[in-house]
């Protein structure tokens, strides 16, 4: 099935196949953990049936998605010891205790309450139900923190020493947890895990929209996405833009490959929106461009010179194709989140947020935009880091473990297999999940209990998120 491929390329398609179906379930529950604890403090503080009726809902999601993200983690861990000793062991030193706190730290926290989050309610009582919500939500955080932590300093390394036969020591741990890209790259993916989570809730609310019912729940589950939308997806946007900088300061290959700058220019860098890099050529083919656009963004000024992939050498080039088109991927969906938004946001100017269809039905398509937009950012960070490991200290071909390419072939078919029947069939549950329809309340929004300085006439009002 894989002839003829390296050692090499094997173990890097296995670790990236299973890494594309492990982020994705972390995306979906760091931002759904923070959507509970939002549900569940809106329920105790107005006591409106249907914040409840919701909060029960996407917690049955949130277990199943969570369980998913736990299993196809530990198996993509494996992957250190069987096809990448070599970097486990030199890198080990620092990337180990990270991962260590991650586990000590945020998953320990998440298991250990999330069987209150669940189950609890009626045993523990609303207070500390609440709190055991919300540190489920800040677990999936922390987890975030210190996985990011640790993958970022692979891009940019600091605070280590190395020893004769080439280990990373740790020399300064605040300056290895806080290496220079991790701020961005943890505001960055914290944002993409909630806009991943809104455009999730939203689809489902506009799919059952479309299909007739519009209740109380869905409606409250689409104005809420939607407002997420709005008001987070202009702040990813900046946040890539500076994260865009960090990159071009710290891994100026990874940005000249984004870009699709093959040449130096000396007057101002062009932008090229669309192509077809050639990389023996080294030129984009039917280039889209606009003068001067790239030297703006990056350096605030049309004119500014910029360097091109003809002054990086070509054994620490990366692939530039791969590179190139998932940014674009990345980009282009990030512009169609933030056009829904304001989409919506006129929509609910016009008092029409509801009545839609056209609007329900792109939000219908765009309810995977999130998922896809993380993948596809985590392929040009990834890809656009190679050839090394650990950046500019340690080359990926120089991070293997002692196989042979039949053993790796082997192991990535089976991956594959059993990738595919299991996490499929999980997936297609977690789908059937989202498009019931949550549980519908009693009248409009009836407060099942009385809430302190809420008379009963609260229960009555207009759509909760409206």
């Amino acid at each position: 099935m894989f002839e003829g491929l390296s050692v090499e390329i094997l173990a890097r398609i296995q670790f990236a196949f299973t890494v594309s179906f492990h982020i994705v379930f972390p995306a979906f529950t760091i931002g759904l953990a923070s959507y509970l604890a939002v549900l569940n403090g809106l329920w105790l503080a107005t006591g409106q049936r249907v914040f409840r009726d919701l909060f029960d809902h996407w917690k049955t999601i949130f277990a199943v998605a969570f369980g998913m993200g736990v299993v196809s983690g530990i198996v993509m861990s494996y992957q250190f010891g069987t096809n990448w000793s070599v970097f486990s062991d030199l890198a080990g030193p620092v990337i180990g205790p990270l991962m260590t706190y991650e586990v000590l730290v945020a998953f320990f926290l998440e298991a250990g309450f999330l069987g209150i989050m669940l189950f609890g309610r009626d045993r523990v009582g609303d207070g500390l139900h609440m709190l055991a919500t919300v540190l489920v939500a800040l677990g999936t955080l922390l987890s975030a923190f210190w996985i990011l932590s640790a993958n970022s300093w692979m891009h940019t390394p600091a605070g280590f020493e190395q020893d004769a036969d080439g280990r990373f020591l740790p020399a300064d741990w605040w300056e290895i947890v806080f290496n220079p890209s991790f701020p961005y790259r943890l505001v960055h993916m914290v944002l993409a895990a909630y806009l991943t989570t809104a455009f999730a809730v939203s689809g489902a609310a506009a799919w059952q929209m479309l299909r007739g019912q519009a209740t109380p729940a869905t409606r409250t589950m689409f104005s809420m996405g939607m407002w997420m939308a709005v008001a987070v997806t202009p702040l990813q946007i900046l946040a890539g833009h500076e994260h865009g900088i960090n990159t071009l300061e710290h891994q100026p290959p990874k940005m000249m490959a984004m870009e699709g700058l093959y040449h130096s220019h000396e007057n101002g860098a062009p932008l090229a929106l669309v192509g077809i890099p050639d990389p023996d050529a080294k030129e984009i083919r039917f280039a889209v461009e606009i003068p001067g656009l790239s030297s703006l963004l990056v350096k605030y000024d049309a004119d500014a010179p910029r360097r091109g992939l003809d002054t990086v050498p070509d054994d620490e080039e990366p692939p530039v194709a791969i590179v190139f088109w998932s940014f674009r991927v990345m980009v282009g969906l990030g512009l169609a989140m933030l056009g829904l938004g304001l989409w919506a946001l006129w929509a609910r100017w016009r008092d029409t947020l509801y009545d839609s269809p056209w609007l329900h039905r792109m939000a219908v398509a765009l309810a995977p935009a999130g998922f896809v937009a993380v993948l596809a950012g985590w392929i040009t960070t990834e890809v656009g880091r190679q050839p090394y490991t650990v950046y500019g200290y340690l080359r990926t071909a120089d991070s293997l473990s002692p196989v042979d390419a039949p053993a790796v072939s082997s192991s990535l078919t089976a991956f594959i297999i059993v990738y595919f029947f299991i996490f499929g069939a999980g997936t297609f549950y977690l789908l059937r999940l989202m498009s019931r329809a949550p549980g519908k309340s009693d009248g409009e929004h009836a407060l099942t209990r009385p809430v302190r300085g809420a008379p009963l006439a609260r229960a009555h009002r207009s759509q909760p998120g409206e």
